[in-house]
């Protein structure tokens, strides 16, 4: 079976990736394997469906130019395909003094990639927001949103196939196989032969570039963010989007609120250690998998530099008190009796071997292959403006 270009991996970015390349060359053969029975499952359809304006990111990194790009591209997508969404906005907010230069940076820094609209409150003006906060200071970003990423990727997934893509679900990658001018795609299966081969694989993105690319150097290293829900009743207290300052110590956002496109409103992430790639719950082990992670050079350096702050994640994730505890700093109204279970999702982190967590995207190419090796948060936000920048190197080869 003969393609142009197969995709690993029918995440968002995959998806978009695929779109991407029938969008700039109709009538190419092209092929989408996921090894799930559904588009979607992991990292896409367990994050926290925010539309990220691109206010964290290092100016000039990848993050940052295609997050501006990609938010761009997504919202016209979601109003051309009557994909629900709302731009509600959020506010970022200082809970102490001490928080406040961090604060001002995190506002320069937004202003730098291009924010506008944004404003700097103080705490009478946060309540004016969010009446039930607690901060001393703070600042509203009107760009941020909300979407449901599982029903945008599903419609990249439509329009793939209307525009004679093809999408083979429940088809694990086993092997890959370069010859001088094709790659050959080994499934559980059956083979695929191919010109080119994207690898979009999330959390196994690693795994399956080894097997093309034996030099790539870097792990993935899972972390699973855990989420409570707000109770029905308790839902009043959060408005829209409520964030923390970021610990400038910790390479994640901290717990907030986020109110859901499918209704209800969000507490958390946590950021703790998977004992799996796919570990959704605490008791999700892969000895196998865990063993590689405490391995890898790498994790060993991070969890010595992060292990004051991953013990404290890790705290939370077993005392519902401890989590209660971290969302009062925000909203000293919430109890731990207004909490009930919410989901999790895993972030598929790239660590390279020095023991820095990879901070942009990472893209990494040889002639026959393009491996998409590290696209955690904003790459929902994003997934357009990857897709295109992957295809444009895709199609740039053929």
């Amino acid at each position: 079976m003969k393609f142009d270009i197969v995709i690993v991996g029918g995440g968002i970015v995959g998806l978009a990736t695929a779109l991407s390349v029938l969008d700039k060359s109709p009538g190419k053969k092209v092929l989408v394997l996921e090894k799930e029975n559904e588009v979607a499952k992991h990292q896409t359809g367990n994050n926290s469906g925010v539309i990220h304006s691109g206010l964290y990111y290092k100016p000039g990194s990848l993050k940052a130019k295609n997050c501006i790009h990609g938010y761009n591209l997504l919202i016209d997508f979601c109003k051309r395909n009557d994909v629900p969404f709302e731009l509600c906005g959020k506010i970022v907010v200082a809970t102490e003094e001490k928080e406040v230069p961090l604060l001002k940076n995190l506002f320069e820094r937004g202003a730098q990639n291009g924010l506008t609209g944004f404003k700097m409150l103080n705490a009478a003006q946060l309540k004016e927001y969010e009446p039930y906060v607690n901060g001393v200071a703070g600042f509203f970003v009107p760009q941020t949103g909300i979407v449901d990423y599982k029903v945008v990727a599903e419609k990249y997934a439509s329009l793939i196939i209307s525009r004679g893509g093809e999408i083979h679900l429940s088809e694990k990658v086993v092997d890959i196989k370069l010859a001088s001018q094709s790659v050959t795609v080994i499934t559980e299966k059956t083979t695929y032969e191919s010109k080119q081969l994207i690898n979009c694989a999330g959390l196994y993105s690693d795994k399956i570039a080894k097997l093309s690319t034996p030099e790539v150097d870097v792990k993935i290293i899972p972390f699973r963010g855990e989420y409570y829900k707000l109770k029905k009743e308790k839902e009043y207290l959060v408005k829209n989007l409520i964030y923390p300052v970021p610990d400038p110590n910790f390479p994640f956002l901290g717990v907030h609120f986020t109110r859901m496109m499918k209704g209800g409103v969000e507490a958390g992430p946590n950021a703790v250690l998977a004992f799996r790639r796919e570990g959704y719950k605490r008791t999700d082990i892969n000895l196998s998998e865990l063993a590689e992670t405490l391995a890898w050079p790498g994790f060993r350096k991070v969890a010595k530099k992060y292990w004051r702050t991953g013990m404290g994640e890790m705290y939370r994730s077993f005392s519902k008190a401890a989590f209660t505890k971290a969302l009062q700093k925000l909203m000293p109204e919430i109890q731990e009796q207004d909490l009930v279970d919410g989901g999790a999702g895993v972030r598929a982190q790239a660590c390279d071997r020095t023991g820095g967590l990879v901070d942009d995207f990472l893209i990494l190419e040889k002639p026959q292959v393009i491996n998409v090796c590290n696209a955690p948060s904003p790459a929902a936000t994003s997934s357009l403006s990857i897709g295109q920048t992957v295809a444009e190197l895709a199609l740039k080869k053929m």
